[in-house]
């Protein structure tokens, strides 16, 4: 096992190599001069120049990929012309609030999902089977927008429970960030509970049809244990795989509810970035969603091996 995890390790380290790469290389294709965005119309070419010559811009692309490369190593993320401050300030305001929002969504939507995938399967053709299969269908289909803005309008409008704007960190007010994060997390969480659900009821409903099942239920095994024991740990291999493409969305999937609940997290810092050319800023960003879904894949594919042992022989 420790080998199978040492070739992931180097396999994933790599690939964020080339995502550096390309990432850095898009970015600076990109239309427009962040430094005549930054200093405006009334800054003179000397100006222009001699901020272009202190960020290295005037330099070949490799050198400059080096010189940002070699930064990240030193926790130098870069400087923001704009907001004058280090990117890494940036990132460590914005960071904790994303964070808040997108772990507890992703931890509801990954129990919830299971759950009412793995009921659905067990009391197939029932009232609640139908129930959660409609349940599911709605969430999937339902923009994710419209969600959050009928949300703000009952709960936070006409019925004044829940606050509409911003979130409060946990580490300064634990009860209000409960109440601030309850409306965005249900809307971010939605989607992803309805789409575990449908793949669990799915995988489930593959796996009981096996003969093995059948010889346990023939072998007088309970219920709980065939389906716990059993079943479930075949049918959540291709689960995992969701589990873990969605797991980036715990830093990178919250822009839109960001935008409509005015969070001031990473979401919000990456579409200012964008509008301002910010590449300094762009940059860290996208490498950090980068560098999370890489990790989230890693760790699906360690995860991967304990659970089906075939799939770690058959990548010796």
């Amino acid at each position: 096992m420790s080998s199978y995890i040492i070739r992931r390790v180097l396999a994933s380290l790599l690939v964020i190599f080339l995502v550096s790469v390309f990432v850095f290389s898009i970015i600076h294709l990109l239309p427009g001069d962040p430094i005549k965005l930054a200093l405006g119309d009334e800054a003179t070419e000397e100006d222009v120049q001699r901020i272009r010559e202190e960020r290295h811009l005037n330099d070949p692309l490799p050198k400059q990929y080096w010189i940002w490369v070699t930064g990240l190593f030193k926790g130098d993320f870069g400087y923001s012309l704009l907001q004058n401050r280090p990117v890494s300030t940036m990132l460590a305001e914005r960071l904790p609030r994303t964070i808040s929002l997108g772990l507890p969504a992703f931890l509801i939507s990954v129990t919830v999902g299971i759950l009412f995938g793995i009921i659905s399967a067990v009391k197939r053709g029932s009232f609640i089977d139908q129930l959660i299969t409609l349940m599911s269908t709605l969430g999937l289909g339902t923009p994710q927008f419209w969600i959050g803005m009928l949300l703000i309008y009952v709960f936070g409008m006409v019925l004044n429970i829940f606050p509409i704007r911003g979130l409060v960190l946990p580490s300064e007010d634990f009860g209000g960030y409960i109440r601030s994060m309850i409306l965005p997390v249900f809307c971010m969480s939605l989607h992803m509970i309805a789409s575990v659900s449908r793949q669990t009821r799915s995988n489930m409903l593959e796996v009981v049809k096996q003969d093995y099942i059948r010889t346990a239920r023939a072998n007088g095994l309970s219920e709980k244990k065939i389906i716990f024991g059993h079943a479930l740990k075949n049918a959540l291999i291709p689960v995992v795989t969701y589990i873990g493409m969605q797991t980036r969305g715990i830093i990178g999937g919250s822009v839109m509810i960001e935008s409509l609940f005015s969070i001031a997290g990473i979401g919000g810092l990456m579409r200012e970035a964008i509008d301002t050319r910010e590449y300094w800023v762009l940059q860290s960003c996208v490498l950090l969603l980068s560098f999370v879904a890489v990790f989230s894949n890693l760790i699906v594919d360690i995860v991967y091996g304990y659970i089906d042992p075939r799939i770690r022989e058959s990548r010796r």
